[in-house]
């Protein structure tokens, strides 16, 4: 296959409209309802974005350090705005969109398909809908911690759980409409403690996706609840997300097998759910303070 003349290839321009030949981090991961991306550019060139309208659904762009700016434009008339750390901008692809470009720029964004939004907003108790009210360039200190969390994931994407990304997704496409999309306030005074029963099942079914793909749209249905009140309900009856909880398990499970068993390290990597050893090694070394050759070692004395 003959390769693009070097003009096309320059003006190649990816599915948000930015130029492919301006971005140092170029990254994506796809997860059923959400996309998630990584834009982080070469240079202060400016420069200009422009897509036509879809129905692709919505797009929440935070920025990860700041002197961006961008004039953004609405028909005939523009806006120019100023992007810090945290800063963020909600874009709607029904509508065209087009902005000129001034500054370099490190953006994590998530699109999020139209039936997941539809489907939060009904959860929410937020029926009707106008769209989202975010004025670009305003910070948010939620979405600033959480764009964090992203940019790691993207960066070690071969080794992430589905399970802690679409936890993420929801989390995030939680917050966008609560505090963006009109819903009504949440009550801090409800319950939203799992019951026994719901808290055993959960548990049992997190426990079986170290050997199977479950969800978190799987477990919350199982409970008869939102994906969203059920992240939250986990996180108030036992002090972690579903995810954290999880690799906790999956940490314990490992710490069994290498002291009662001769497996390999590989070998429990996968018994135990890891995506394979590196990434299992990184797992435990992070939560036990030492690589996993290494612990077995010192207990075996």
């Amino acid at each position: 296959m003959l390769n693009e003349p070097h003009t096309q290839a320059a003006a190649r321009k990816d599915s948000l409209g930015c130029l492919a030949s301006r971005l140092r981090k170029d990254l994506e991961l796809g997860a059923g309802e959400f996309t998630f991306y990584r834009k982080c550019t070469l240079s202060d060139t400016p420069s200009a974005v422009a897509t036509p309208a879809s129905d692709r659904g919505y797009l929440i762009g935070v920025a990860l350090d700041g002197g961006h700016r961008r004039r953004i434009f609405n028909g005939h008339r523009s806006t120019l705005y100023d992007f810090d750390k945290n800063s963020v901008y909600v874009r709607d692809f029904a509508d065209d969109y087009r902005a000129d470009l001034q500054g370099g720029f490190d953006f994590v964004l998530v699109e999020l398909s139209r039936a997941f939004v539809a489907k939060t907003r009904y959860e929410r108790g937020c029926p009707s809908f106008a769209g989202f009210d975010a004025t670009p360039g305003q910070r948010d200190a939620i979405f600033g911690h959480l764009a964090q969390a992203l940019a790691l994931t993207l960066d070690g994407a071969h080794d992430t759980s589905p399970l802690f990304v679409e936890q993420l997704g929801v989390t995030i496409g939680t917050h966008l409409i609560d505090r963006y999309g009109h819903a009504p306030a949440q009550s801090e005074k409800a319950n939203r403690r799992l019951s026994p029963q719901q808290e055993a099942r959960a548990k049992e079914m997190l426990r079986a996706s170290m050997q199977a793909r479950v969800s978190i749209e799987d477990i919350a249905n199982a409970c008869q609840l939102s994906r969203s009140y059920f992240i939250r309900a986990f996180r108030e009856t036992t002090h972690r997300t579903p995810y954290q909880w999880l690799l906790e398990q999956r940490i314990e499970r490992a710490r069994d097998l290498l002291a009662q068993t001769q497996r390999s390290i590989t070998d429990i990597a996968i018994a135990c759910g890891f995506s394979d050893q590196s990434h299992f090694t990184r797992a435990f070394s992070q939560n036990v303070g030492e690589p996993p050759a290494a612990w077995r070692r010192r207990i075996a004395r």
